[in-house]
């Protein structure tokens, strides 16, 4: 059955394409949920999210990569090989699809996957980085995803090939600040949105969650797809509880 609005009467991804329409700024706000349907996992679903059984400070902090980099990358590399080869889910090339009929402005995203790009998505920020490039620490050399493998030592660090220094992932990891400029840009699109369209994200990890209340405070919409309640329901114009690739599939067609 198709959901309905809270008005009971127009099916949820109609209403959602008319608020769509209305809009002259739409900007998405995306988080593991998205993913969800590419076989990633999400980070909080008891048993099977990515911090079920690991304890992300232990793993996934700064401390860990500075101190203890054979740890850090113990959880890191496998990762990187997981993720590697994951492709774009049907929300990701609907977000795209959706830029590209100009009906989007841009998509903020806290995945570090790669895949709005991989699906063709152009004006994107990643405010949590990517997993694309890692990074020396001290000469700033630069490598992609597909040269890290040939960078780790016989302790299972990644080492710089140049220098010798450590090479780290650029993404923002626990207990580092978010990239100044990412946020920047996602702040601004925030302000200027008449609809954020926030798709697979709990909206509780700060600071992108107050990103939402930004564009509620110059009067704009926010439409949720995602399941599971976030802090923001009862202030959204729609939610759509439904899977994520199939909710916007639905709203691709009501679009025509």
């Amino acid at each position: 059955m198709a959901a309905r609005s809270e008005e009971g009467q127009v099916p949820a991804a109609e209403r959602l394409a008319s608020l769509i329409h209305e809009s002259q700024c739409t900007v998405a706000l995306t988080g593991a949920g998205v993913s969800v349907p590419s076989g990633i996992p999400d980070f909080r679903t008891p048993e099977t999210g990515i911090w079920a059984n690991v304890d992300p400070m232990k793993v996934a902090h700064i401390d860990v990569f500075k101190n203890d980099p054979a740890r850090f990358w113990s959880y890191y590399r496998p990762r990187f090989h997981s993720l590697g080869d994951k492709r774009p889910s049907g929300a990701h090339e609907a977000l795209a699809e959706l830029e590209r009929r100009g009906l989007l402005d841009a998509v903020i995203t806290q995945n570090i996957d790669r895949l709005h790009r991989a699906a063709g998505s152009e004006n994107v920020v990643e405010v949590h980085g990517s997993i694309e490039t890692s990074s020396c620490m001290s000469c700033t050399a630069t490598y992609g995803l597909d040269e890290v493998d040939g960078l780790f030592n016989d302790e299972g660090i990644a080492e710089c090939s140049g220098c010798g220094g450590p090479v780290k992932p650029d993404v923002v990891l626990f207990g580092e600040l978010l990239p100044e400029s990412a946020m920047s840009r996602a702040q601004d699109l925030a302000e200027r949105a008449d609809l954020m369209l926030c798709v697979g994200s709990s909206l509780v990890v700060h600071p992108v969650a107050a990103l939402p209340q930004l564009a509620l405070g110059r009067g704009g919409h926010l439409a949720i797809v995602t399941k599971g309640a976030t802090p923001y329901d009862s202030q959204a114009t729609l939610k759509m509880h439904g899977e994520v690739d199939e909710e916007l599939a639905a709203l691709l067609a009501a679009l025509g």
